[in-house]
């Protein structure tokens, strides 16, 4: 098996499910025991700022980039936070997943964000997205996804509603020819 890990998911024009229909979904884990990702591009009603606040985070004079979305990560433990950033050591719970990009899941780095401290660049999002081992085989198969290789330009500098294309872009496809007919030759 070829591991996805540090790969984009992009949701084909057929795959309607709720959570994932037009999504973007970086793989944190891929390995034999399943897959772990967080869609990058589906916000929730909701700034970092506002999470912040209601964690009794926010800093005064909280800086612009505090009005980010927080993401929709997934559906599942939608009530737990995950934060994408470029590479900060000495948070408590924290992994490496590329030379330029961590995940952290303790709250300290939420502590951070809006300071000095933080992270240049982050990502917060809410819940993830899982696979049972087999499930995202058997859903590429499906042909539900397409793949790519992850980069941070498209993690951090790209708009919300642009990822979706831009991904699809990475491929030398256009998006208005992929189809949402599902066949095999």
């Amino acid at each position: 098996m070829d591991s996805l890990q540090h790969h984009f998911l992009i949701a084909m024009p057929n795959l309607k499910d709720p959570f994932f229909a037009g999504s973007v979904t970086y793989v944190c884990e891929h390995n034999d025991e399943g897959a772990m990702g967080l869609v990058i591009n589906i916000p929730v009603d909701m700034p970092v700022h506002e999470l912040l606040n209601q964690l009794d985070m926010l800093p005064e004079d909280a800086p612009r980039e505090l009005e980010e979305p927080v993401l929709q990560g997934g559906p599942v433990a939608t009530d737990r936070g995950f934060v994408l950033h470029s590479p900060v050591t000495g948070f408590n719970s924290s992994q490496m997943l590329a030379d330029d990009l961590m995940i952290t899941t303790s709250p300290d780095v939420l502590e951070t964000l809006g300071t000095a401290q933080a992270p240049e660049q982050y990502l917060v999002a809410l819940g993830y997205a899982g696979w049972t081992p087999g499930q995202l085989e058997q859903e590429l198969t499906e042909n539900n996804w397409l793949t790519v290789p992850a980069d941070t330009q498209l993690l951090f500098n790209t708009q919300l509603a642009k990822r979706w294309h831009q991904a699809v872009g990475r491929l030398g496809i256009d998006s208005q020819h992929l189809s949402s007919q599902v066949g095999h030759a």
